[in-house]
């Protein structure tokens, strides 16, 4: 039966449906959010792998485009492979649900949600997230939600949730902040350079909006949802668990002691192993299942007892892994102009983690295409990042980005690209790679880092130097303990993953993910604090190895040149069929064809604004020179010197300069009657006119009689 529930929220209508759709799924809810529609379902695998090692939940983000009435682009009109801003929705999803499922629950979960409807002013991925909750909330899955999310911006210092398309443009705050009734659990934001004080209110802000979106979840669970499931677990004794403990807690404590990565990760996969040995050698009479479950609890009591000893070492002796204090930064070492055929590189090394990041620079023309749900349709900065295996000694597999790869670059990205130039200032496409050579945590910080420097290196001008560090949380029951630069092992067994990017005077990016079901905001105070003494002390860093900027771009990237033109003149620089615009570029280039590496590039805005580039000065003069003919725009009762391009019975056509052409009439070749043109002028002779200007079809005409006078 069709239920309907409807929310005023802060002046919009949000209104959830059930029963009616998706019947067969273990959960399904159709939102509503101002003209914006999702559909959220979620279904449950009737059995659970009890012997696997992690939880299988996905969570899918699926852009129609007929939510936005278009038709997806290329040959084959259907939706594809995901978007980069799908994919980065189902993460944000993912994120904050995940830790409110069970540890012991490894039942396979699928949360689908379905864009039917995209009003740009009510967020599609907000609804999502809303009904992803709500529809796993209601169904039979253990989940301890609701949860839900809220975006944040703020307009002339006052905070707004959920802004509209217009307030977003004029708001210095971005944020994406979700959690429960009681604490946030992920954050993702962008800012222009905001101070910490202000984003944590943000953050606050953010907060109360979510508790009034929890509580109308809870309302809808109470007059609807199911009772929950029953679900396989596997049970662990604790005799089991004293023995393991006996035989190996000394040395698993010995060797998180150890300050190296690869030799610390290697001891205790040997210790590991030789537990599992053991077990197994005494254990040789049981089948196959039986030990195959024996082993897996083993090795399940062996990451407990992992777990439990780091959170220790940590909390209570204050000790860190590799030695560090809780607010050290490891070992910093920078370099640049690594490759000299590049427009910029450089190598930001930190400890165990090293990122080399190159930048490119390109046409405007050269901006990539969005062809997604959202305005924007193009984009001229992008950050990639890309995690090869062997940054962590380890084979494996190599093909397209995966979701952590989009998911870091996008992070770097929004970091950058509050300090990117605007176009008029830097007329580029910017691209940066981040190649992680080496990891061991907060690789994603490092490719802002050495982003940052390759930026300056290639000539970019950026606003300002931008930093980034990871924060990391470790609890040990009432205790807790905030950490400075986090490495692997660190956000493997800790409770937080807290990275903070920005320049000297404020946060540009945040990233929050927790496996804990929320943290305070002291807790929120006291990394944000401890994050930007890191930031600045990281910024030294990076400053000693490049101030500001460099002057010019490499002599590799294209230069460029820039001017208006009249915007009703662009159709003449074009020319029919492309024909004058080709011809500047082979002239000017000295090449055969428009798509030689050595052509000049020339883009043509709406506006009028003409941007010619090229490595070769010279060349791009000679273009600008070409074009500023075709549009300069001849003066009527002026005398030109003109050359004949074509001889036709009433006259003959002029060019005064290339792309001006005009017609000189039989009648206005000589002050004496003509009979034939031929009889004055012949193609290709250099002859004096005076301009007579437009006729009333558009024509310019020009007299010779009249300059020879």
């Amino acid at each position: 039966m069709k239920k309907v529930y409807e929310l005023d929220f802060r002046g919009r209508k949000l209104i959830v449906e059930t029963g009616e759709l998706a019947k067969q799924a273990s959960g399904a809810v159709l939102v509503r959010y101002g003209d914006t529609v999702i559909l959220s379902t979620v279904v449950v695998s009737k059995t659970a792998n009890v012997l696997s090692d992690f939880f299988p939940l996905m969570v899918l983000y699926q852009e129609k485009l007929y939510s936005v009435g278009k038709i997806p682009g290329g040959f084959i009109k259907r939706e594809g492979r995901p978007t980069d801003s799908a994919t980065l929705a189902a993460r944000m999803i993912d994120r904050p649900m995940r830790p409110m499922f069970p540890s012991d629950f490894k039942n396979e979960v699928q949360i689908v949600n379905t864009v039917l409807s995209v009003d740009p002013d009510n967020s599609p991925e907000m609804a999502a997230m809303f009904g992803s909750s709500l529809a796993t909330s209601i169904s039979k899955i253990p989940f301890d939600g609701p949860i839900a999310g809220v975006k944040v911006g703020r307009v002339n210092g006052e905070f707004i949730i959920n802004p509209t398309v217009e307030q977003s443009e004029l708001s210095d705050i971005d944020l994406t902040v979700a959690g429960t009734m009681d604490a946030i659990n992920m954050v993702e934001a962008g800012s222009k350079e905001v101070s910490e004080e202000d984003m944590l209110d943000a953050l606050m802000f953010g907060h109360e909006a979510i508790k009034e979106l929890c509580k109308f979840q809870k309302e809808i669970i109470d007059d609807c949802g199911t009772e929950k499931m029953e679900y396989e677990v596997l049970p662990i004794s604790d005799e089991l668990r004293d023995e393991v403990s006996a035989y190996c807690s000394k040395r698993l404590d010995e060797a998180l002691r150890i300050k190296d990565k690869l030799t610390k990760y290697s001891t205790i996969d040997a210790l590991e192993e030789e537990v599992v040995n053991k077990y197994q050698e005494e254990n040789s009479s049981l089948d196959e299942e039986e030990l195959t479950k024996l082993i897996t609890k083993v090795k399940l009591v062996f990451g407990e007892i992992e777990y439990e000893l780091f959170r220790s070492i940590v909390v209570k002796e204050k000790m860190r892994a590799d030695g560090r204090t809780m607010t050290e930064i490891r070992p910093i070492s920078t370099d640049i102009d690594l490759l000299p055929r590049t427009h910029g590189s450089a190598l930001f090394t930190r400890g165990e983690t090293q990122s080399l990041s190159v930048t490119t620079l390109g046409a405007l023309g050269e901006h990539q295409i969005l062809d997604g749900l959202d305005l924007e349709t193009e984009k001229r900065f992008m950050l990639h990042y890309n995690f090869p295996q062997f940054s962590v000694g380890e084979t494996g597999r190599y093909g397209s980005p995966g979701r952590r790869e989009i998911g870091h670059g996008a992070l770097g990205e929004r970091a950058l690209l509050q300090v990117i130039p605007s176009e008029e200032e830097f007329p580029y496409t910017i691209r940066v790679v981040s190649e992680i050579l080496e990891s061991n945590g907060s690789s994603s910080q490092a490719s802002i880092c050495a982003g940052c420097m390759s930026l300056m290196a290639a000539g970019v001008p950026i606003k300002a130097p931008v930093a980034g560090i990871a924060m990391g949380l470790i609890t040990y029951g009432d205790e807790y303990q905030v950490l400075t630069d986090i490495q692997g092992m660190e956000d493997h067994l800790g409770d937080m993953d807290f990275k903070v990017a920005g320049t000297r005077n404020g946060i540009c990016a945040l990233q929050m993910d927790i496996k804990i079901k929320g943290i305070t905001k002291e807790i929120l105070r006291e990394a944000l604090a401890q994050a930007k003494v890191a930031r600045m002390e990281i910024l030294d860093k990076i400053e000693a190895q490049i101030k500001e900027p460099r002057r010019e771009v490499s002599k590799y990237a294209p230069k460029t040149c820039s001017f208006m033109i009249d915007p009703l003149k662009i159709k003449d620089v074009i020319g029919k069929g492309g024909e004058m615009i080709t011809k500047i570029i082979l002239e000017a280039s000295g090449v055969k064809a428009v798509n030689d590496v050595n052509a000049v590039k020339v883009d043509l805005e709406d506006d009028g604004r003409v941007v010619i580039y090229h490595t070769d000065k010279d060349i791009i003069e000679k273009t600008a020179n070409m074009i500023k003919d075709i549009v300069r725009t001849p003066e009527e009762g002026k005398i030109y010197s003109a050359k004949v391009v074509k001889i036709i019975d009433s006259g003959c056509f002029v060019e005064i300069w290339p792309g001006c052409e005009g017609m000189v009439h039989i009648s206005e070749l000589a002050r004496e009657r003509v009979e034939k043109v031929t009889d004055v002028v012949k193609e290709g002779d250099e002859i004096i006119v005076k301009c007579q200007g437009y006729d009333k079809k558009g024509r310019l005409n020009f007299s010779r009689k009249e300059a020879i006078k």
